[in-house]
């Protein structure tokens, strides 16, 4: 495989899975400056990453849970948490509950697709293998994104329950990623049984929750409004 070829199929998922989730948004769709920005941030942290997570395993050793759940999901999920909460949670373009999950889906993307290109060029990775990354880890990062921006919305847009779902916008990404990496690094010959069931499931509940997202936004009424205008 070419460069350009090994390339342009590590990039490719990360960019589609953004492009579906960015055109599900029904009624006001964010300046793609933002989500632009926000997908390089998400790039940009693998950096600092990969060296607080070689820090940490020779602090705390490569125990497969602690590994799965602190060094690996409790890292990089609090980082892209922060991420979207310091750059964008009070901007004004933040103004309905799908907002989040654009914005924490694109950081997550980001990470997703340096990691990914990353794996395809230091392990000479064939077309199978990139595939395999797309469907799972790349997918996976979207996934655990979806619930960290629903969250995240929900705690904007429902005052009474912010505090809880801020909590949850960290603690239910931290869970659903260290349990599919725990899945991956203890079930070696039969992780496929494991991880099917768990992105079907990843994937059912993301959806359910774009559709949520949507279904309470503040400017379905508008948009209905304009609608009947017209």
């Amino acid at each position: 495989m070419s460069v350009l070829s090994v390339l342009t199929a590590a990039i490719a998922p990360g960019v589609a899975l953004l492009a579906y989730f960015y055109l599900k948004d029904r009624y006001d769709t964010e300046p793609i400056h933002h989500v632009i920005k926000m997908f390089l941030f998400g790039v940009l942290l693998v950096f600092p990453v990969m060296v607080l997570q070689r820090a940490l395993v020779h602090g705390l050793g490569d125990d497969p849970f602690v590994f799965s759940f602190i060094i690996s999901a409790g890292l990089e999920e609090f980082l892209k948490w922060f991420l979207v909460y310091t750059i964008i949670y009070q901007h004004a373009t933040f103004d309905e509950p799908y907002d989040g999950i654009v914005y924490a889906v694109a950081v997550s993307l980001g990470f997703a697709t340096l990691e990914n290109v990353f794996y395809a060029f230091l392990n000479s990775s064939s077309i199978s293998s990139l595939l395999y990354r797309a469907l799972l880890p790349v997918s996976g990062h979207a996934m655990f994104g979806v619930i960290m921006g629903y969250h995240l919305g929900r705690a904007k847009f429902t005052p009474e329950r912010t505090k809880r779902h801020l909590l949850y916008s960290l603690a239910f990404p931290i869970f659903w990623h260290g349990l599919f990496d725990y899945i991956l690094l203890t079930t070696k010959s039969y992780w496929v049984w494991f991880m099917i069931p768990l992105m079907v499931f990843l994937w059912m509940r993301s959806l359910w929750k774009v559709n949520r997202a949507n279904s309470t936004s503040p400017l379905r009424v508008i948009h209905k409004e304009d609608q009947v205008k017209i």
